[in-house]
């Protein structure tokens, strides 16, 4: 009875604590380009108006200098935690845990922040972070999951007339998953390219339903929405496909603005619009394969490279009467600021015994400050440092091959202005009259090397 009782008590006191905060809503692409949406100059360009995801802008803050890691579990991996990914895989006395191992639970993810404070926390879509026991979404702080675990490339090999399913014991059919907390994921339907066309449908018809549950409930909610798309293969649901004729990839963009476009009214209809922050991005640039239709905007690259088509997606977040309207600024912004921004937002607790990259920037989205926290950061391709930026100066001391994915080793580094050159096209250019941009940019990762130099690392599992 007593054991009853404290359960109620705390739960009692948790929606307290939620009760006057804002709802946050993110809407996270996979291998989603800068340039795919009309205020980043896609829209109709790329085949699909996007006026829904377009008015997140008009209403408040769009960002185009948004950094994030150059591929999905490494970005997601720090989109969670406000660490660098290679921080997330980090060991004292041994390499580094492999690229797509995801996080260990001793991580303190977003979900697990905000559920501390007391919000009803769910999960729509793709995970990416884990997928052995201990380690799905509801293991991290998610109240309920509906998605996939891994990839969506698993969703070709249902329907590859040359799977082999004894060529390797752990290989299986990819499932779409769901899960409450503290239960085992439960398997569902098969994740085959017949399913791959409406799970953002599903995915969509889920958020939605938890929003408006936990709306009538007066219930502070985090409604995470990460959409699979517009990872290969781009198949668009039934409904959309053809509707632009413009191809596959314009259908999906279609498609994904009227998703964004249900959410959006939802939460007006509901009249929780003035205490929802709604945040639009994605996890990175591109798919770098040539059958992609992907589209970066004006910079070079695709995903797994240090180059800025990889690295800088869209970034919208509007916060009616908190975050200004119609503002968009060029000042460095990463990934790893979202957690450190949110609990400020909040007022929620940073973790203290752990290293936090991330920075608090909500000064700087409300509009206080034209000036971001952060004036540098780290690249990464895998577990390689490949080079660094400082301001609108960018230093690799590894580049890639431009046929493929091979690595090539600088005997000089490459530095380049992304203000004179945004291609990053010439090294050279702007660079012998200003070498002492050397200063700062070695000073970002010199200090970056020392701080992992001193970091105890992550414990497994």
């Amino acid at each position: 009875m007593q054991h009853f009782i404290l359960i109620s008590l705390t739960l009692f006191s948790q929606s307290l604590l939620a009760e006057d905060k804002p709802n946050i809503v993110l809407v996270l692409m996979d291998n989603f380009g800068y340039g795919e949406i009309g205020v980043y100059g896609g829209g109709i360009l790329r085949g699909a108006p996007t006026p829904n995801i377009d008015s997140i802008a008009s209403d408040g803050y769009q960002l185009t200098n948004y950094n994030v890691e150059a591929e999905c579990t490494p970005s997601r991996s720090a989109l969670m935690t406000g660490r660098y990914g290679i921080r997330t895989r980090w060991r004292k006395d041994a390499p580094p845990r492999g690229v797509w191992y995801g996080i260990t639970r001793w991580e303190i993810t977003l979900a697990e922040m905000l559920s501390n404070e007391g919000y009803s926390t769910g999960l729509f879509g793709k995970w990416h972070l884990g997928d052995t026991d201990g380690r799905y979404p509801t293991d991290q702080g998610f109240d309920e999951w509906y998605g996939i675990p891994r990839s969506s490339d698993r969703a070709f090999w249902p329907d590859s007339s040359s799977f082999d399913p004894d060529s390797h014991p752990d290989l299986a059919y990819a499932h779409i998953m769901a899960a409450s907390r503290n239960e085992e994921p439960k398997k569902l339907a098969i994740y085959d390219r017949s399913k791959r066309t409406t799970i953002d449908r599903d995915i969509t018809d889920k958020a939605i339903n938890f929003i408006r549950r936990k709306t009538k409930k007066e219930q502070s909610f985090f409604a995470f929405i990460s959409y699979t798309q517009t990872h290969e293969p781009v198949d668009p649901h039934p409904e959309f496909k053809g509707k632009t004729r413009n191809g596959d990839f314009a259908d999906v963009l279609a498609q994904t603005d009227a998703y964004v476009g249900e959410i959006l009214n939802t939460i007006d209809e509901l009249g929780v619009r003035d205490r929802t922050i709604f945040i639009f991005t994605s996890d990175n640039g591109r798919e770098g394969v040539p059958r992609s239709f992907g589209f970066t905007g004006p910079w070079r690259g695709s995903m797994f490279s240090p180059y800025e088509g990889s690295l800088r997606v869209p970034f919208l977040i509007r916060w009616p009467g908190e975050i200004p309207q119609n503002r968009i600024s060029n000042q460095i912004f990463h990934q790893i600021d979202v957690f450190p921004t949110l609990a400020s937002f909040v007022n929620a607790q940073v973790p203290k015994d752990r290293i936090i990259d991330g920075v608090d920037q909500s000064l700087f989205l409300k509009g206080r400050t034209d000036n971001s926290a952060r004036d540098s950061l780290v690249i990464y391709i895998g577990n390689e440092l490949f080079g660094a930026k400082w301001k609108n100066w960018k230093i690799l001391i590894n580049e890639m091959d431009d046929n493929g994915y091979g690595v090539k080793k600088m005997a000089y580094p490459s530095i380049y202005n992304l203000i004179v050159d945004p291609k990053e096209e010439v090294p050279e250019l702007n660079y012998l009259d200003n070498t002492w941009v050397d200063f700062p940019l070695y000073q970002v990762i010199e200090e970056h090397e020392a701080s992992l130099e001193k970091d105890p690392g992550t414990p497994d599992p």
